[in-house]
């Protein structure tokens, strides 16, 4: 919002601590946008699955007897109950409940003394599929049938990882680290947007990892595109091969709206975040590390270690502190430091969340 100055304001506190607004956001934005499911890497075989939450709704994936990777709602078509749960591997889909099958095309098999029901057809039963895409191994579902594609919301991105991680195909996941934080997922969201704070209040981030001084964040339709140096090597945490990769001495990452971000630490180190509301003032956020196989690394491990304990500790409390300002009297949104020239000091960047964040909402 923008005050009688025309300077560009926070949002009003509503659009963290009204409950109806968040119903809104799980039955539009979250239902319409592609969400994380998981990695490929877990459906390596037929049969296959996972089972996964998006909006709300109980959802699985599992690899086809194709060889294919598919998703559908995780719900038997007979009376509701729900069919898989965790993860494993399956022959067919079979609910707890009557022993309804299913393969794992989701087209229904049999269920017990169906056969003995006049004009009962079994071609007409089929589980409720959801459209699933592979964007370098991670998995994205969508509620939306008639959503534009990965491609179309993020274009640039699927190339602009490969250059950044050209091994991506063979990474696994190694590490997962879950935190959650009693805030409004885009107070999470926003933080994560903007490195204003960051010299402040991530010292070790901003000192042991990255350049702040190159620091800049750049929207890409809806994608936020943030991009600096690495430290000095005689300051960096861990240990960084400058010719290994043409990119080994940068760090980018690529914030895909609403809910997934890739980054890529100096020394071409794949990690990721993805934010998981629980409620209006709960949100859950996982941070995955990645290594060629799955392999343990002492050195990724160390990393998520002080990723860990410095930087997502250090937010924890940011965010929390400001979900609680939000519901002070005393508070008025103040307007936005947006530098024309953009860099680490300006906060052009949550400017363009927040259109989107009025976008979402108005439309939903």
């Amino acid at each position: 919002m923008n005050g009688h100055n025309g300077l560009a304001r926070a949002l009003d506190p509503r659009y963290y601590l009204d409950p109806e607004i968040y119903r809104r956001e799980l039955e539009g934005l979250m239902a319409s946008t592609w969400q994380y499911a998981g990695h490929a890497s877990q459906l390596q075989n037929k049969g296959d699955y996972f089972t996964f939450e998006i909006a709300g709704q109980n959802l699985f994936c599992l690899r086809n007897g194709n060889g294919e990777i598919r998703a559908f709602y995780n719900v038997c078509q007979h009376r509701a109950h729900e069919l898989l749960v965790g993860e494993g591997t399956v022959r067919a889909i079979v609910c707890p409940y009557h022993a309804w099958t299913y393969g794992l095309d989701g087209k229904f098999i049999r269920g017990p003394n169906t056969n003995s029901v006049p004009k009962f057809d079994a071609s007409d039963i089929c589980l409720s599929d959801v459209r699933i895409e592979n964007f370098h191994g991670f998995l994205f579902a969508n509620l939306d049938d008639n959503a534009k594609s990965m491609d179309e919301w993020f274009s640039e991105v699927r190339g602009q990882l490969l250059e950044f991680v050209p091994h991506i195909a063979e990474l696994q996941p190694t590490n997962w680290t879950k935190v959650s934080k009693n805030c409004n997922w885009k107070l999470a969201v926003e933080n994560y947007s903007e490195c204003y704070h960051c010299r402040i209040n991530h010292k070790t981030f901003a000192n042991g990892v990255i350049d702040p001084s190159t620091y800049d964040i750049q929207p890409q339709g809806y994608c936020l595109r943030h991009t600096t140096r690495c430290q000095n090597l005689d300051k960096m945490t861990y240990p960084i091969d400058l010719d290994s990769y043409p990119t080994a001495g940068s760090y980018s990452s690529w914030y895909l709206w609403p809910m997934f971000s890739f980054q890529v630490y100096p020394g071409n180190v794949l990690n990721t975040y993805h934010w998981h509301p629980k409620g209006h003032d709960t949100v859950d956020v996982w941070r995955g590390w990645y290594t060629v196989g799955g392999k343990k690394s002492d050195v990724i491990d160390t990393l998520a270690r002080q990723d860990r304990d410095t930087t997502v500790e250090e937010d924890i409390h940011l965010v929390e502190s400001v979900q609680r300002g939000l519901g002070s009297r005393g508070y008025k949104p103040g307007p936005l430091v947006i530098d024309p020239k953009s860099g680490v000091n300006s906060e052009h960047s949550i400017s363009v969340l927040h259109s989107w964040i009025r976008e979402s909402i108005e439309s939903g």
